[in-house]
């Protein structure tokens, strides 16, 4: 598994041996990685962690279509998480997500980071739409989304989420 590289960003997938660091703590992750790594890796908490954790350890496979951690190079640091929700679908659709950490919004890294995700899974020949998800409203990840090229698609009820936006981006005709 290869990272993508930004501009200001390496995108490092996460192994198996990078989950095990994960799950001991920031002072073991900071130390497999040699990076800086804050308390608290995820405003949304661990689950998300353990489930794809899961999903690699049965299917190595899998692997670059979940979690990358977002290392901030300059800072030696770790500027936030993120990745896709999965391999593509029988329709080549694969979903982003990301998350940048307080310290670092405000800088361009989501707009940075959701474009290399896209860039990423359109060098898949079997990725054809990129989708995302917000809340129904406008904020700062409808901005970055709309700069990334995606337009609204559909709102709907999530389960989870309460009232959603769907974006997606088609793969350009060449």
């Amino acid at each position: 598994m290869l990272p993508i590289t930004t501009t200001r960003l390496t995108l490092l997938p996460l192994d198996l041996p990078t989950y095990e660091a994960l799950f001991a703590g920031p002072t073991e992750l900071s130390q497999h990685l040699s990076i800086k790594v804050p308390a608290v890796l995820s405003e949304f908490g661990m689950d998300i962690f353990r489930y794809t954790h899961a999903v690699l350890a049965d299917d190595a496979s899998e692997g670059p279509w979940w979690l990358y951690l977002f290392i901030h190079r300059a800072d030696n640091a770790l500027a936030g998480v993120g990745g896709y929700k999965g391999k593509p679908d029988s329709a080549g659709m694969v979903e982003i997500g990301y998350e940048i950490y307080p310290i670092y919004r405000g800088q361009g890294l989501a707009t940075e980071t959701a474009q290399a995700l896209i860039d990423h899974a359109f060098e898949h020949p079997n990725v054809l739409i990129v989708q995302a998800h917000t809340l129904a409203e406008m904020n700062a990840s409808v901005r970055v989304l709309e700069k990334c090229g995606m337009r609204f698609n559909d709102a709907f009820d999530d389960p989870n989420e309460g009232p959603v936006w769907q974006w997606k981006v088609v793969r350009p005709s060449k």
